[in-house]
């Protein structure tokens, strides 16, 4: 190759000779950079060429001036895919040095959809295709590429001010750091960190939401020279360095709606050095059985429609066990009166920084309850808080119920059919929770009221309840919390469990005592 380049993209090289073919071009050959193709013009014939797809393509030096490359290409004018390769000779050390960086270059701008941002580039496809349907996918990152959504999510006070606490009160995390915000929507997290110090923070974001952020982002410039907006999945760009920390808000309705924790844990192995930070850095799924004759009643009422017999001349009943079942398949998202809650709750933990992603397809929790008093029990109340586990502050984000009220409220699981239970009887049971192609789960539910009293020791079952929700469908009851009259002897902080209450800062845990 000679001392100057044709121009960005064009080299000439002294010969080629290709692996499959026995004879060599003695004649100068021009390589030319192509968006997706590495091609060599063997002479002024256009179609006296051989072109390599760079995405499929590596080359290896074999001495100081000769490399080979060899690519899955195809023969311009030829359909057929096959394997090939080339030896390319240099004329010296120092032009295949130049060559090589420029291979390297030009192969991490290739994308496969089209569009990448800088310092950050879609090599290839994921998984994720493979286990999200299209059309969940498509709308899930239309509904997070609107404004008024983020707006609603930033809007959430206690949300929002939790993240900027734990990020502002443990500075000593940050400053200096690479940092990734892993689903960054407006880029306001990717904010946060640059003002706490960090030396630079990846914003990366697979919807449109991308370009709002990168508007954001250069509208504050004392923070824009920091920040980087890398639009697309976490499975599939590449970052041109490690990160010290990453942050982000993963969770959805009981933490995993949405599935965008598996996302939070690719970004961990993919780009977090060891020993690394994330902001959060754990979850917790709290359980506890609930009595609640107000919204049984209010679910049980809707399925009322389908016992008209005389509907324009229709009888409806034969649809109505169905639409009864399909009511009670609805998990309820609202914010509830913590009195509500018969027995102390349970927990299962998910360690963000030690999960693998494959945990998150199917969770299993065994239950077991003591019931606080004699009640029918209508089903399973869930809530979840996440710890940032910062180097100066620990600091929690709590949804519990009682606690200030966040845009995940909390969710009840209601069943059909309800259990009767005395104080002191065991409750057990299971939740089952199966990853699906929606980006949610399906939950099943198993609640059984063990023997109570003398022969209680042989552990026999009295009475058994089960239910399936989808927890892509909820029934949002946005419904203040009714006044309950209070259990003689029951306080909301008793059937709270310790390390729930824990989970409040000591302002929101003064107001929830009082």
């Amino acid at each position: 190759m000679e001392n100057n380049m044709l121009d960005d993209q064009d080299f000439l090289v002294a010969s080629i000779s290709q692996l499959s073919i026995s004879s060599n071009s003695s004649q100068p050959v021009v390589a030319r950079f192509r968006p997706e193709w590495l091609q060599f013009d063997l002479d002024s014939d256009s179609n006296n060429l051989v072109r390599f797809e760079l995405r499929n393509s590596k080359l290896f030096k074999l001495g100081p001036s000769q490399s080979v490359c060899v690519s899955e290409a195809s023969e311009v004018n030829k359909e057929k895919n096959y394997s090939r390769g080339i030896t390319i000779q240099f004329i010296n050390e120092e032009e295949s040095r130049a060559f090589h960086c420029a291979f390297e270059q030009r192969k991490k701008d290739v994308t496969v959809q089209g569009s990448f941002l800088p310092n950050g580039t879609v090599l290839s496809k994921s998984k994720f295709e493979d286990k999200i349907e299209a059309s969940s996918a498509k709308m899930y990152f239309h509904y997070y590429g609107q404004l008024l959504h983020q707006q609603n999510m930033m809007q959430d006070y206690v949300r929002t001010g939790t993240y900027y606490a734990a990020v502002m009160e443990n500075r000593a995390d940050f400053v200096d750091r690479v940092v990734v915000d892993v689903g960054a929507g407006t880029g306001i997290l990717s904010l946060f960190a640059a003002q706490a110090g960090a030396k630079h923070v990846y914003a990366v974001e697979a919807s449109d939401m991308a370009g709002y952020a990168h508007k954001l982002v250069a509208g504050n410039p004392l923070l824009s020279q920091k920040i980087t907006v890398v639009k697309g999945k976490v499975e599939e760009v590449e970052l041109p360095e490690k990160a010290d920390i990453l942050i982000s808000e993963p969770m959805g309705t009981l933490l995993i709606n949405e599935r965008m924790l598996e996302s939070y844990i690719i970004a961990r192995d993919r780009f977090l050095i060891p020993n690394g930070k994330m902001f959060p850095g754990l979850g917790r799924i709290h359980m506890a059985p609930f009595s609640d004759e107000y919204l049984y009643t209010e679910i049980a009422n809707k399925a009322l429609f389908w016992q008209q017999q005389n509907y324009y001349g229709v009888n409806l009943t034969p649809l109505h066990s169905a639409a009864f079942q399909g009511y009670f398949s609805q998990p309820v998202v609202d914010a509830f009166d913590p009195r509500l809650l018969v027995a102390l709750a349970v927990s299962h933990e998910i360690n963000f920084m030690s999960s693998k992603e494959e945990e998150l397809y199917e969770i299993d929790i065994p239950l077991r309850f003591i019931a606080s008093v004699g009640t029918r029990i209508h089903g399973l109340a869930c809530w979840f808080d996440v710890l940032f586990d910062g180097s100066t502050v620990q600091r929690w984000l709590t949804t519990a119920p009682g606690a200030p009220t966040t845009h995940w409220y909390q969710l009840r699981c209601v069943l059909s059919q309800p259990i009767y239970v005395m104080p002191g009887q065991e409750i057990t049971g299971r939740l089952r929770m199966v990853a699906h192609k929606a980006q949610s789960y399906t939950l099943e539910l198993i609640l059984s009221a063990k023997m109570w009293g003398p022969g209680a020791e042989q552990g026999g079952i009295l009475q058994t309840s089960s239910g399936k929700f989808d927890l892509k469908e909820p029934y949002y009851r946005m419904s203040q919390p009714q006044a309950y009259p209070m259990a003689q002897e029951q306080t909301p902080q008793q059937l709270l469990q310790t390390q729930d209450l824990q989970t409040l800062s000591q302002d929101e845990g003064s107001d929830l005592l009082q």
